[in-house]
């Protein structure tokens, strides 16, 4: 296990998704003080040298929050609208922070064919390199102001995964209002216990993920336990966190056990062969 948490501790190309949970309160307004705290840590993991990609949740929620709206809206149409007044508000608090500390962003708005048409695909990971060479920060989300059932990826936990693929990450980091996987629901047993790591993704591991997150996020344990699938695969290592202090990202790339870590394919193979040896 210490040398997989050293790979985590060095890994270079890294992802990090928020959901509108932990970037918002309850009301639906911007939490501030955790935008800041998540913009400085992340601005202090690049300067060490490393390469970041943001992929941000919150367009719809804070849309409803600017615009005063007393729920999430529900046709496409007002979802659409709230997302395009929401999407200007987080661009513009993202690119004043980060530039506070010197650094650069882009905004990355992806639908479901753009990664599933190859002409598309390849324009895609070729803005991300170039993106991720010339020191830029992509700040990624799903073009909820043009998409429609048949090329929505559906929740930022799929997306986040989906880019971690397109662009070979190191590590998918999710950030959430939940400190991992438990063993059994944590709001109705109390002796829950948190999975510290995941070798594989079985049925069993699926049963634990229980239903939908909060009301103003779209994901849940099951969202992010196909996020890992997907990222796995793709060998990407994936670690579900709990982003109330983005501070805890800190603690990951010093070598913590923090959250759940879900192992790429073939990585607990190579740690079986190695606790043989």
């Amino acid at each position: 296990m210490d040398q997989i948490l050293k790979e985590i501790q060095t890994s270079q190309r890294i992802i990090v998704k928020v959901g509108t949970s932990t970037l918002t309160y309850d009301t639906g307004k911007l939490n501030l003080k955790r935008i800041e705290c998540l913009v400085r840590v992340l601005s202090d993991l690049k300067n060490e040298g490393r390469q970041i990609i943001l992929v941000t949740s919150g367009a719809i929620g804070v849309g409803v929050g600017k615009l005063g709206l007393r729920q999430r809206p529900k046709t496409t149409q007002e979802k659409q609208a709230v997302a395009a007044v929401g999407q200007c508000e987080l661009m513009h608090l993202y690119d004043k922070l980060f530039s506070e500390y010197g650094h650069i962003v882009a905004q990355v708005l992806l639908t479901k064919d753009v990664v599933e048409e190859a002409h598309r695909k390849r324009n895609a990971i070729n803005t991300f390199n170039t993106l991720l060479e010339l020191g830029i920060i992509p700040i990624v989300n799903e073009n909820d102001t043009v998409a429609v059932e048949e090329i929505e990826f559906g929740d930022n936990d799929t997306l986040s995964a989906v880019v971690g693929a397109l662009v070979n990450a190191d590590l998918l980091v999710i950030l959430s209002d939940i400190d991992g996987l438990y063993n059994a629901d944590p709001r109705i047993d109390s002796s829950a216990k948190i999975i510290p790591v995941v070798e594989e993704i079985t049925e069993e591991i699926k049963k634990l993920a229980g239903g939908a997150g909060s009301n103003r996020g779209t994901g849940g344990m099951a969202t992010k336990i196909s996020a890992a699938e997907i990222a796995c695969k793709a060998g990407v290592n994936m670690i579900i966190a709990n982003g109330e202090d983005p501070r805890i990202l800190y603690e990951i790339f010093e070598g913590k056990q923090v959250g759940t870590l879900f192992l790429k394919e073939g990585q607990h193979i190579v740690r079986q062969l190695k606790e043989i040896v």
